[in-house]
């Protein structure tokens, strides 16, 4: 076939074939572009998700090292133990007072904001808490409200994602939990 004949070819073709063509062409198109905003969707939930239980993470190994170390020297561990605030002491230098920079570290939830105060005013240690809740248990394991007797504390957090995208109805959050003893006592 000559170039000719290939615009004569070309030139022959009626509207309801050109019509036909750019039909095909669109729902082609259209499924494609279906399938890739289906894929940025779960990319977005799945970094979300990541994102969230990398945070929840953080802040229960941050907490959970804090309570370890309370009650250093001859000071109480626990100055209020409520279900969303926790006030911890430890005697760091030795002095037998307990100054108000890191040797009395409170933590609280306000709002969906868990916060840590050692002294410098109450810092964000995560952002997007859904849920926070301290149980406290005494030498022998029973729960237990009074702060001198407390040996352990139960942690669980629940955490969403800040800029998730739901993706089919799911939450991109993340739950953890943990019982932590302190060493001190």
């Amino acid at each position: 076939m000559t170039r000719a004949a290939g615009v004569v070819t070309l030139a022959r073709m009626t509207l309801s074939e050109v019509l036909v063509v750019v039909a095909v062409l669109a729902l082609t198109l259209a499924g494609a572009l279906t399938v890739l905003e289906q894929g940025q969707q779960a990319w977005a939930y799945g970094a979300a998700r990541v994102e969230a239980q990398q945070s929840a993470r953080l802040a229960l190994e941050r907490l959970a090292s804090d309570i370890r170390g309370a009650g250093r020297g001859a000071v109480p561990a626990v100055t209020v133990a409520e279900a969303q605030r926790l006030v911890l002491q430890a005697d760091l230098n030795g002095d037998g007072v307990i100054g108000p920079t890191r040797e009395r570290i409170t933590w609280r939830l306000r709002g969906s904001i868990l916060r840590r105060d050692a002294g410098g005013g109450a810092q964000p240690v995560i952002n997007g808490v859904a849920a926070f809740a301290l149980v406290y248990f005494d030498g022998a394991g029973a729960a237990t409200t009074i702060p001198a007797e407390v040996r352990a504390v139960a942690i669980w957090l629940s955490t969403r994602a800040d800029h998730a995208r739901s993706l089919a109805g799911r939450d991109a959050g993340a739950s953890v939990a943990t019982v932590v003893h302190i060493r001190n006592r």
